[in-house]
């Protein structure tokens, strides 16, 4: 009989590993994505602005501009690598987190972050003023990210 004990530490590692590779595979789909639906805002992205938060508390000045797009996109990684080591983490204790192949998961995160989250944060309007456009990137941006997630985890971890 195979060992089915949790692995907690290694569901952690792999999840971070993951949650950076599906995180690349999101901004790829991103890229590509915004050439189909551009964006109608000239505001920062969400990522941006926690960035100028995060600079604020710390240094009392925002992002210098040069800085704003790596500091956007390294605040994607972060919460990326974050909700994938969560992610690693609820894999090895429940296999139903790892449903469609990581998909729910991605979906979930998109309910939790890009609807909840973040509007409640500040950093972005309410999901009430967003196109239907928006949400459908949004839920499509992190299938892509919750399926790269499982992908990636289960090549690290193996398949239980």
């Amino acid at each position: 009989m195979a060992d089915t004990a949790p692995r907690p530490l290694l569901g952690l590692v792999a999840g971070i590993a993951a949650g950076v590779v599906a995180s690349a595979a999101m901004a790829g789909f991103q890229a590509a994505a915004a050439r189909l639906v551009p964006s109608d805002s000239d505001e920062d992205p969400a990522t941006v602005k926690a960035a100028d938060r995060v600079s604020q508390a710390a240094t009392g000045r925002p992002v210098a501009e040069p800085n704003r797009a790596a500091a956007g996109q390294a605040v994607h990684y972060l919460v990326g690598a974050a909700l994938g080591g969560i992610y690693g983490v609820l894999a090895e204790y429940q296999p139903a987190t790892r449903r469609g192949f990581g998909g729910a998961y991605g979906l979930v995160t998109s309910l939790l972050v890009d609807e909840a989250a973040v509007p409640a944060a500040g950093l972005a309007p309410g999901p009430w003023q967003a196109s239907l456009a928006s949400h459908g990137y949004g839920l499509a941006s992190h299938l892509v990210y919750g399926m790269a997630l499982e992908g990636t985890r289960t090549l690290i971890a193996g398949r239980r």
